[in-house]
């Protein structure tokens, strides 16, 4: 019996559909946009942000210092870093749309900022019973302490719930502690084997 739904945030309810600005700051840096997202979410010290280790404010710094910028130039290449995110509305409306059958949880491997986003900014925190953020708890996925955080939180065994997450290795994580995990590729097919999860339970 499922009883609820935990989500990934990152290249699931928010993913990268634009990417001419990144290119374009690779570019200019004589780099590839491989180079700079590795920086931004890859390197030892982003690892260490999104793990509590450091603050987000002392990862920017090693990204700035590691790109030779300015702080005004770091600016600059964070707004066009994320210029072309998206944040997919219609899927966040269906998460609340299955609310009134199931909880629902976040679980991100994540910036210490990711909460303030999600309330004050995207403010769509409702979708949520529970958040679990990476930053805020010490450790990331596919560590399995952070997925029993997200049942806890939740008040669920591992067999009672589903993740959805966009990398396979937090899928197989998902899996091995006894969740069902749906790897997602795109909304809709990842909404269709969620559908037929819930309709076979």
């Amino acid at each position: 019996m499922i009883r609820a739904v935990i989500w990934d945030l990152g290249g699931v309810l928010l993913r990268t559909e634009d990417y001419t600005s990144r290119d374009k700051l690779a570019e200019d840096m004589g780099k590839t946009r491989g180079d700079i997202e590795f920086l931004m979410y890859g390197s030892d010290s982003s690892n260490r942000a999104q793990s509590g280790e450091i603050s987000l404010e002392q990862h920017f710094s090693n990204v700035r210092q590691s790109l030779g910028l300015t702080e005004t130039e770091m600016e600059n290449f964070l707004e066009s870093f994320w210029d072309g995110d998206r944040l997919d509305y219609d899927l966040v409306d269906y998460i609340r749309s299955i609310k009134n059958g199931y909880k629902t949880g976040l679980l991100s491997n994540a910036f210490e900022n990711l909460r303030q986003l999600i309330t004050q900014e995207w403010k769509f925190d409702d979708a949520f019973d529970h958040m679990v953020v990476s930053a805020e708890v010490g450790t990331m996925k596919p560590d399995p302490r952070i997925y029993q955080l997200a049942l806890d939180g939740l008040g669920v065994e591992a067999h009672e719930a589903i993740f959805v997450d966009d990398f396979i290795r937090n899928v197989e994580g998902a899996s091995a502690v006894g969740l069902q995990a749906i790897h997602f590729r795109s909304p809709q097919q990842a909404r269709a084997d969620l559908d037929r999860i819930l309709g076979e339970s």
